[in-house]
């Protein structure tokens, strides 16, 4: 199969690097308007499989050439193009797969498209990152061993290995997005009802092995399609994963108003918004560098099956590759994308349409897909027997 990658970035470049070790992919476009830098990083790689071609993802005609090279193409641009190379993949009849993004409405228009996508014999599948994406692969093969499915909890964090006070925290994506997961409301269902909780509240303990004790609280954002797609069970909550004490400071901050996108002061006549300072103040102090990153992640699927009460529950707990350097959370996110865009070119994915990854990736192959990668999720199940009354 050939592959389009869009977007010679991070994840771009580690999406490229990722697909370049297999033997069903024969070519891979790596397509980015600074094709300068791209070129780079295929020459230190030393390989012929991976071919450099510009592209200016705002004109639509650049985009519709770039993207036909392929029989797959994974959208690694900033969520911004995902809608654009959404409606180009179907246009000329490709595969697509994307990252997502915080703004869930993208993701909601792309599954309307899926009888159009049908039309033109593809397939496209939004939110491959970690949350969303590994969660929800996850959750959705839990589910599929369960007669019925009463609850889903969800828990993911990015976090240095040495933590460094105050804050105890290094940065693993984008600020601006970690603000809006902190300040924004979360959707989750309790009590079988649809509801908003506030971000950074519900702290709650977990343990994670190395790591000890850390706490996880309700943030936007990761529950994603989930809440559409298993609307009718009791609970289904996602938490973010960070060291202790780390949920109190930023509520702090978003108490001060140091979070808000409407603080605006006047300083020596200029109007400064306080989020872009506090922002930009934090970048130089959260910089992850050359430090380690860790990605943990547990999700627990809990139902019935058989007559009998079952859990089951998937972890992840992988470090920065110190190979490659590239970050745990860049591996994370590169090798789920890359294994599902290889399933759905190699017909391992046969369905047609736009599908979110909870519907579509099978947990079984994906589970194996990422252990050849070295990223090793564990499963694990537990039974009791119903008593009825």
């Amino acid at each position: 199969m050939k592959v389009v990658v869009l977007g010679a970035g991070l994840m771009g470049k580690e999406v490229a690097r990722d697909l370049n070790s297999s033997e069903k992919v024969e070519k891979i476009y790596l397509a980015d308007i600074d094709t300068a830098v791209a070129q780079k990083f295929v020459d230190s790689l030393q390989t012929e499989k991976i071919e450099v071609v510009a592209l200016n993802a705002r004109n639509e005609d650049d985009l519709r050439s770039v993207m036909s090279k392929g029989d797959v193409c994974v959208n690694a641009l900033f969520y911004e193009f995902n809608k654009a190379v959404a409606k180009t993949a179907i246009e000329v009849g490709v595969h697509s797969v994307d990252l997502g993004g915080h703004i869930g409405e993208v993701t909601e228009y792309l599954l309307t498209l899926t009888e159009e996508a049908k039309a033109k014999n593809v397939t496209l599948i939004p939110d491959l990152g970690v949350a969303p994406g590994m969660i929800n692969i996850l959750a959705g093969y839990g589910v599929s061993k369960l007669d019925t499915v009463e609850s889903i909890k969800l828990f993911v964090g990015g976090i240095p290995t040495k933590p460094e006070p105050p804050l105890n925290y290094t940065l693993v994506f984008s600020l601006e997005g970690v603000f809006d997961h902190y300040t924004e409301p979360a959707k989750v269902i309790q009590g079988g009802k649809l509801t908003e909780v506030p971000s950074l509240s519900g702290v709650e303990p977990i343990y994670f092995d190395n790591y000890g004790v850390l706490e996880a609280f309700y943030t936007s954002g990761g529950t994603s399609t989930l809440i559409n797609t298993f609307p009718h069970i009791k609970t289904l909550e996602y938490k973010t994963i960070r060291y202790k004490g780390h949920a109190d400071q930023f509520k702090l901050l978003n108490e001060l108003g140091f979070l808000s996108k409407e603080n605006i002061v006047e300083v020596d006549g200029q109007q400064v918004l306080v989020r872009d300072v506090v922002r930009e103040a934090l970048k130089k102090k959260l910089d992850l560098g050359d430090k380690e990153d860790a990605v943990l992640l547990r999700v627990i699927v809990s139902g019935e099956k058989s007559g009998e009460q079952v859990t089951y529950e998937y972890e992840l707990n992988i470090k920065r590759d110190q190979k490659t350097t590239m970050t745990a959370m860049a591996r994370a996110t590169a090798c789920t994308i890359a294994a599902v865009a290889v399933m759905v070119g190699s017909g391992v994915i046969q369905e047609r349409g736009v599908f979110p990854p909870e519907l579509v990736v099978p947990g079984k192959d994906y589970i194996e897909e990422m252990a050849k990668r070295g990223v090793m999720i564990k499963e694990t199940s537990h039974r009791s027997t119903i008593v009825k009354w």
